[in-house]
């Protein structure tokens, strides 16, 4: 189906997207996947590139205000690119700057602003902890304030943090009052600990299904200090800060997915059309046609979700159970139609080399993370009066 959501700009924006993957990521991907993590160098080319600092004002060195789009176009292009990706720069710039963009002071900004713009500083969001995923409010890392007022002590664990090691900042949820039995919500605040600072530490890497170019690790605090003038926003509102920035999480997510999904497809074509199989193409049998044809269909309906989701957050109109509704339909739509691509693969479907395997080991974790399949069905189920 015809898109209209792009402009010219976006996609003369595209093209130098799509030139930067082929010379800086594709021909090395392999060995990021082999380590486990991106090379730190990656994101000072992307700082350079001027990507990392999608809505940071110009007076901080970034590009001012602009659309979600250009974040949507990157992760298209990466997806079509045989699946490889920016690995980090969806957790730095997706869903942890807008944290800094929407809640720091204006002191705030003028440290860490310049730094993110330029590739300089990276972040990462630490909230899931080892007994808490879903459950923000059960969070129970802590932080206390110290009897003269002029640090918190953070201890407490976190776990799958993405892009912690390649991280100058982390943004961590902690509980810096007891929560009420009225509202175990209350009392977590957000705040920004630089990864040098003594008692910061990284437990093991953690072996992952997919996305193995994007290291995920287990975080510990120990006694770590926190200046109060890195507490971001109010003390106390953090859960209500977190709420606030997930419809964009979970839109990104569903960008991501069906990005994969329609690169799914085209593996899909590639394959059965010249795989022989009988005398003739693997194309040419009724079944493959059939298959596409529905999966097609069905990324279609997917991306025009997807689109408007893309319109709504430009015009900061996308409500949680909006984006809820977007992070489910596609990324159970990738799901269905990535699985059908690898079976009209066959056997080399399940082989490492050919692209389909890394796109059906990446995108599963989509319906987990940034909340779970479930767990959007209960954010549409209360926003429908259920």
């Amino acid at each position: 189906m015809k898109r209209t959501v792009y402009t010219e700009e976006h996609e003369a924006f595209r093209t130098v997207v799509r030139d930067f993957v082929a010379k800086e990521v594709t021909p090395y991907f392999a060995e990021w996947e082999a380590a486990r993590r991106t090379p730190r160098e990656l994101l000072h080319k992307l700082g350079d590139l001027g990507v990392l600092g999608f809505g940071i004002p110009e007076e901080y060195g970034g590009p001012g205000v602009t659309s979600f789009k250009y974040e949507a176009i990157l992760a298209e292009e990466t997806a079509a690119a045989d699946g490889v990706s920016f690995a980090h720069y969806t957790i730095n710039t997706s869903i942890s700057l807008p944290y800094l963009l929407g809640l720091a002071t204006e002191e705030q900004k003028k440290r860490w602003l310049p730094g993110v713009a330029a590739g300089e500083i990276c972040l990462c969001l630490a909230m899931t902890e080892p007994g808490t995923g879903s459950d923000v409010a059960g969070i129970r890392t802590r932080a206390e304030l110290s009897p003269d007022g002029t640090h918190y002590v953070l201890n407490g664990a976190k776990t799958f943090i993405t892009g912690a090691l390649n991280s100058e900042l982390c943004i961590v949820a902690a509980r810096t009052s007891p929560a009420t039995p009225e509202d175990r919500r209350a009392g977590l605040t957000l705040l920004v600990v630089p990864t040098d600072s003594a008692g910061f530490g990284y437990g093991k890497q953690l072996e992952k299904l997919g996305l193995h170019a994007r290291d995920t690790s287990e975080l510990h605090f120990t006694d770590v200090r926190v200046p109060v003038e890195n507490v971001l926003g109010e003390v106390g509102k953090g859960f209500s800060y977190l709420g606030q920035n997930l419809p964009r999480e979970r839109l990104s997510i569903a960008v991501n997915a069906v990005a994969a999904a329609a690169a799914a497809i085209q593996c899909a074509l590639r394959y059965t059309g010249d795989r022989t199989v009988f005398g003739k193409p693997v194309a040419d049998f009724q079944n493959t046609k059939f298959v596409l044809a529905e999966c097609e269909a069905e990324v279609s309906a997917a991306q025009a979700m997807a689109d408007r989701g893309m319109d709504l957050e430009d015009a900061r109109e996308l409500t949680p159970a909006d984006a809820a509704r977007i992070k489910l339909f596609c990324t159970e739509v990738a799901g269905r139609v990535i699985d059908k691509c690898l079976q009209l693969h066959g056997g080399y479907g399940y082989m490492t080399e050919y692209p389909i395997a890394r796109h059906y080991a990446d995108t599963r974790v989509s319906r987990i993370y940034g909340g779970t399949s479930e767990v959007m069905k209960t954010i549409i189920a209360k926003d429908m009066g259920l």
